[in-house]
């Protein structure tokens, strides 16, 4: 992982809950600080974190829970893949981070449940990993899988929570 960015930005959080069925095992305070864990990280492309090296201006980060069905229409209008999944994130600008996430949480508790994970660690995972996307954080080659996954270890170990790969 790249060491923390040194100007992490203040945080504006909006949170929605379209579907509520974990609303209570995802406090607001969990929220934030899964979020700012993943900010002190800083924007994935090195150019970014040198042309603004002092953020002034907060993160705007929206998370948004939704059941199955929304999950699947947002993939299959922005994605093309006809499915619900995860996370997704729709990102704006990468430093500071804009972004709305969108959290399925039919798929992310099946998911836990299949890999023998807490639930509200593996949204934790999930939280991370949406929000790293909004910075430019990418999986699409293996080296930068490489790289996204050691970061999410890394700021995952911070948050008490052991390897989401293992």
């Amino acid at each position: 992982m790249q060491a923390p960015h040194p100007a992490a930005p203040l945080l504006q959080l909006s949170v929605q809950f379209a579907s509520s069925a974990h609303r209570s095992a995802l406090p607001r305070h969990k929220l934030q600080r899964w979020v700012r864990a993943a900010l002190r990280c800083g924007p994935a492309d090195a150019h970014v974190r040198k042309a603004k090296p002092a953020a002034v201006e907060p993160a705007h980060i929206t998370l948004r829970f939704v059941d199955a069905a929304e999950s699947r229409e947002l993939n299959r209008a922005y994605r093309g893949k006809d499915y619900a999944t995860n996370v997704l994130t729709f990102d704006y600008q990468p430093w500071p981070p804009a972004a709305d996430i969108v959290l399925c949480d039919a798929v992310i508790a099946r998911e836990a449940t299949e890999q023998g994970k807490d639930l509200a660690a593996h949204y934790a995972h999930m939280v991370v990993h949406g929000v790293l996307h909004a910075m430019g954080w990418d999986h699409a080659q293996d080296a930068d899988a490489e790289r996204m996954e050691a970061a999410e270890r890394a700021l995952l170990l911070t948050l008490g929570i052991t390897d989401p790969y293992a």
